[in-house]
């Protein structure tokens, strides 16, 4: 009911606004035709001649109806003037047009003589008298918005860079509503014709070098990056730019945003360090994972976690038979759950709540739907938390490995992927040697089975549960300070989605191999947390300090060059290598693998010792005092 009182009363207002214009037309219609013979005989109403005032008389109310039907017909009663723009312009021109070529042919037609210059100043009278009240609304509307926001609070300074349809928009919105608190002083293109002329009044000043200079003398507070179409490698020279500043900086998403030229403040979005660190996209080879994944049961474990649920939004993509997702943490379940039935209703998807240290339960699962691809990324994976409780990375992450692979090969699964760790590699911490025995499980059952087995060893993925990013975002928000644990600290990383995509690439692949993922140039911490610290518009170590804490126990300084290992082989990715998995001594393996698991349950003090036995790479690193 509620609901309807205000439909009631916003139509009632909508009603009495076009029975005032109505109204307001009547008047200037007449006002219009009588001031035009007025004009036309210098002013004098004596001097009108009185068949011409007869003839205006006589055809007036004619005049006035034929002007207030055209009127309705071009909407001219039922616009919202407060928002008028160039279709609102285009609308009352057109009726102007029509009901004054209505009026000049009706007086000809029924014969009522006019001086030949009438028509034409009444269309000049009648022009200023449709669009002026109409038009002076809108004026009035901005003009006491500013004037409010002006004394009542501070707006923020705002410079937008792309004089484009999207920088047209975004200013003509931030000009135009009441809710943003906005001031536009000056925009930057790149274009060289554009650069001294103005867009919406508003003065564009120079190309994206000018950013800094500009931002300082016209005291910017926010710089929003307008140009959805803008490449990857473009977007980060721009940004690295506007880091130079000491602005928050948004940004529009993509082209995508610009179907319909419907483009608003509502798209922007918060410049992500995923923008600045991220590399090109990879080559998807889209039909190469759709042949292996489409039409096949597919099970994920650790499925509600950032990378597996990943996995499980692009398997979705690639129209399985059935996606069974397993999850010890019913939040992340459903909360996957919940996204995959909205964004594919008609996808085959069972979510089910299993820890994979449970051997009964997993088989139980393997045997009822029978998957033919596993990726497995179920795994304890927070290094520090592990080095105090190795017994739990044991148990969970070596166990588990091992129920599902044992599972995978009893019950015929064509393949099984394992999501590994660049830390695996010459290992300093538990985390990282319970990692690489999984990678040695992956190794003994490709040896015994005909399921195809393999692992994909990848470094830190942007954003992830537990990653410094997210970290790092809470402490900016907390007004710092920043913790990284060490100045020369370094860390390969990749976006999440490029990661998942190469891991279902190797999966297409896989039998028996270790696929090592590219991950490029390395990024140091600390400068990572100074460009996050600047995105959000502070200055670091001025606004928000950052502290080094130390090396945590078990921390490398730098990680190992994931492509620094022998019988390294290249694969038709450029991103993706391949390490052949030699032959190994399978019983003695499955015997100490069986051992290390007894005493992670014995909560042996010589779990690190058993570790070694199986890992003869494992050192392990005090911290830093």
């Amino acid at each position: 009911m509620r609901v309807n009182i205000h439909k009631f009363y916003r139509s009632r207002e909508a009603v009495i606004k076009g029975a005032a214009l109505f109204l307001l037309d009547i008047i200037l219609t007449i006002c219009c035709m009588v001031g035009a013979l007025w004009i036309r005989f210098d002013f004098s109403l004596q001097s009108i001649d009185p068949r011409f005032w007869n003839s205006v008389c006589e055809y007036m109310w004619i005049n006035v109806a034929c002007t207030a039907l055209i009127n309705a017909f071009c909407h001219l009663y039922s616009s919202l003037w407060r928002f008028a723009g160039l279709e609102e312009l285009k609308n009352a021109i057109v009726a102007i047009a029509l009901s004054t070529f209505v009026q000049f042919c009706g007086m000809k037609l029924l014969g009522y003589p006019v001086p030949r210059s009438y028509i034409f100043i009444y269309v000049l009278l009648h022009s200023v008298c449709v669009i002026a009240p109409r038009f002076s609304y809108r004026f009035l509307r901005i003009a006491y918005r500013n004037h409010e926001v002006i004394w009542q609070t501070k707006p923020v300074v705002t410079m937008v860079v792309g004089a484009g349809a999207a920088g047209y928009m975004l200013v003509r919105e931030m000009k135009n509503s009441k809710h943003l608190n906005r001031k536009v002083p000056c925009i930057i293109d790149d274009n060289r014709q554009k650069i001294g002329t103005y867009l919406q009044g508003i003065p564009i000043v120079g190309s994206k070098e000018s950013i800094p200079d500009m931002a300082k003398k016209y005291n910017v507070e926010e710089i929003i990056i307008a140009i959805p179409t803008l490449k990857d490698e473009k977007r980060r020279e721009l940004l690295e730019i506007c880091q130079n500043t000491a602005c928050k900086i948004k940004m529009l998403p993509g082209i995508y945003q610009m179907v319909n030229q419907e483009v608003d403040v509502s798209m922007l979005r918060d410049v992500s360090i995923e923008d600045l660190l991220g590399r090109e996209p990879v080559d998807l080879h889209m039909e190469k994972i759709d042949r292996y994944i489409s039409g096949k049961v597919i099970l994920v474990t650790g499925g509600g976690g950032s990378i597996g649920s990943e996995i499980c939004r692009q398997v979705a993509l690639h129209n399985p038979k059935q996606l069974i997702i397993v999850d010890i943490y019913e939040n992340n379940a459903y909360e996957i759950q919940l996204e995959l039935k909205k964004n594919y209703p008609d996808l085959d998807l069972e979510v089910l709540i299993a820890s994979v240290r449970d051997k009964k339960r997993i088989n139980d699962i393997f045997e009822t739907y029978r998957p033919e691809i596993v990726y497995h990324a179920a795994a304890h994976k927070h290094v520090p938390l592990m080095e105090d409780s190795p017994d739990e990375a044991i148990k969970n992450n070596v166990l588990g490995t091992f129920n599902v692979a044992e599972a995978a090969s009893r019950y015929h699964a064509k393949k099984m992927v394992l999501i590994s760790t660049d830390k695996a590699v010459r290992p300093t911490n538990v985390m990282g040697a319970s990692k690489r025995i999984c990678e040695i499980i992956i190794q003994v059952y490709s040896q015994i089975s005909e399921t195809s087995y393999a692992a994909v060893r990848f470094g830190n993925v942007l954003g992830s549960n537990g990653s410094v990013i997210p970290i790092f975002r809470q402490q900016i928000k907390n007004g710092g300070p920043v913790t990284v644990t060490h100045p020369d600290i370094i860390r390969y990383f990749m976006t999440i989605p490029e990661a998942v995509n190469l891991v279902l690439q190797c999966g297409a692949h896989a039998n028996g191999q270790i696929f090592i993922l590219d991950m490029g140039e390395p990024v140091r911490i600390v400068d990572l947390a100074k460009k996050m610290i600047r995105l959000s518009g502070h200055v670091p170590d001025k606004d928000i300090k950052i502290e080094f804490t130390g090396l945590r126990p078990g921390e490398k300084l730098y990680e190992e060059l994931l492509i620094d290992e022998k019988n390294l082989e290249e694969t038709e990715n450029d991103r993706i290598f391949v390490v052949r998995l030699g032959a190994i001594d399978v019983e003695e393996t499955q015997r100490k693998i069986r051992r290390l698991v007894e005493m992670a349950f014995e909560e042996s003090r010589e779990i690190r010792g058993a570790i070694r036995e199986i890992v003869p790479e494992y050192r392990e690193r005090p911290a830093e005092e």
